[in-house]
């Protein structure tokens, strides 16, 4: 099949005028091009896809797309726009159609898991064929795919969208991370429905200040919701206002949830077992639901999913009925298992602020210590490991300090600024012995939190993967 290229870049803005060609495929990886090709150049952390062209050509490029000119003839159309990422997205939609026909996506520093995968139950319990695309990977009623990225390219996420749809999956729900929306990942779609958990401290080692990091998560507002579509907002959060706002300048409507809610106001959250009894108002109307897993946050990001749901069709009377079976995502605010007259959970929880977030959700819980296990990631946003510490001395009872994934750094070093500025921590390096060293502390009535890595099967140690899982060693341990 071969595809008009001047039909694939629609959208694409240039001073110049396209001339048309046939070509076989598109890809902006050097090492995939096949004869016939469309080569998209695009712009790297080093090197620029321009450094390729001569390469890609020699094996069979048609047409080379770029953002930047050439000093040379490379013997083929050279297609110069003003943003070639978000002009592969389009395209790499375009050669993998058909695609489903209801996505929306979700943007937040804290919560798009878990609102993802709420959605996709939601929908799922009221008998829609749906899936999630994140962290976690690929998910629907029967399947689960791994995953390595939060918002995977162009052409990965295009091509797993229309397998998708050719399994009869018309509802989609995707995270989008700030490097997604940065780096145009998601630029061949537009959403009807989008949605914003929350917004603090993270990606600065990528985004380099809040406001680029605050930036990318709005073009999911600004640039990426349909005109008329609706924005969802959990009004509890404070950089709440400007999503809201962008929505409302798209000319749509606004659906905002939480304490501070107008569409569904929460009234009170208590907890009850291990779960929690939500009442407040919907619409004019007092309603309650039990959410079954802890954390005070999870109702934000149930609710967050919750109005989605009803924003793509889903009756609010059916989806406030699904909201009391809804299970947790993996490693995010999980019970592993209760032990000793308590419970042990692990979360993802990596900035201070998730981190936060889950001590302050478990405390309820909690009617003898609340022990935390935490790290801080190598290679990484070394301004949040001060104040990790400190948040765990502050809002943990016992706070023991261990390695999480070190990657290239020592992970002494790492430990020592954290310690710095939170000396009463216990240093355990190694992280097995140190959640152990936290299940043997717990006594009746007590809360272990195993915080940073959450789903993660693995740790990163150099540039190598070793195997590693929190459930594993809390499970092995307890016997």
């Amino acid at each position: 099949m071969s595809f008009s290229i001047k039909k694939l870049l629609v959208g694409a803005e240039s001073a110049q005028e396209f001339m048309d060609l046939d070509i076989e495929g598109i890809t902006s990886d050097s090492r995939h091009v096949t004869k016939g090709d469309a080569f998209f150049a695009l712009p790297g952390e080093k090197v620029h896809g321009n450094e390729f062209v001569k390469d890609v050509v020699r094996l069979g490029a048609v047409a080379i797309v770029t953002d930047r000119g050439l000093d040379y003839n490379p013997g083929v159309p050279i297609y110069l726009v003003n943003d070639v990422r978000a002009a592969f997205a389009r395209a790499a939609r375009r050669v993998n159609e058909p695609q489903p026909a209801y996505p929306v996506a979700v943007t937040g520093t804290n919560g798009k898991t878990s609102v993802v995968s709420f959605l996709r139950q939601i929908w799922i319990d009221n008998h829609l064929n749906a899936a999630s695309v994140g962290t976690l990977g690929i998910a629907t009623k029967d399947k689960h795919i791994e995953g390595e990225l939060t918002t995977p390219g162009p052409m990965q996420l295009h091509q797993e969208l229309r397998k998708l749809k050719n399994e009869g999956v018309d509802h989609i729900a995707l995270e989008a991370s700030s490097h997604g929306l940065d780096q145009r990942r998601l630029d061949g779609m537009k959403f009807r429905v989008v949605g914003f958990t929350n917004l603090s401290r993270d990606h600065l080692d990528y985004h380099e200040t809040m406001e680029a990091y605050h930036d990318a998560k709005l073009r999911l507002f600004r640039e990426l919701l349909t005109e008329g579509g609706t924005c969802v907002i959990n009004m509890d959060d404070d950089e709440a206002m400007p999503f809201m706002m962008a929505g409302l300048e798209r000319g749509g409507t606004v659906l905002t949830v939480g304490e501070n809610g107008a569409y569904f106001e929460v009234f009170s959250v208590e907890p009850e077992g291990y779960s929690q009894r939500v009442k407040g108002r919907l619409v004019g109307e007092d309603v309650e639901f039990l959410l079954p897993m802890a954390g005070k946050f999870q109702v934000s990001n149930a609710l967050v999913a919750f109005a989605m749901a009803v924003a793509t069709g889903v009756d609010k009377d059916d989806a406030l009925e699904s909201l009391s079976k809804l299970e947790g995502a993996k490693g995010r605010l999980e019970k592993v298992a209760e032990h000793k007259g308590g419970a042990a959970y692990v979360d993802y929880s990596h900035t201070p602020d998730a981190l936060k977030t889950a001590l302050e959700s478990l405390r309820p819980f909690v009617t003898g210590k609340l022990i935390a296990v935490f790290g801080c990631g190598g290679d990484r946003d070394k301004g949040k490991r001060g104040p990790m510490g400190k948040i765990a001395v502050e809002y943990a009872d016992v706070a023991i300090l261990t390695d999480d994934n070190p990657r290239t750094e020592d992970p002494q070093a790492i430990r020592d600024e954290v310690m710095k500025a939170a000396p009463e921590c216990k240093d355990v390096p190694d992280r097995r012995k140190a959640i152990e060293m936290g299940l043997e502390m717990m006594g009746e009535g007590d809360v272990l939190l195993v915080a940073g890595k959450g789903h993660e099967d693995y740790q990163i140690i150099g540039t190598e993967k070793h195997d590693f899982s929190d459930h594993e060693v809390i499970l092995k341990a307890i016997g």
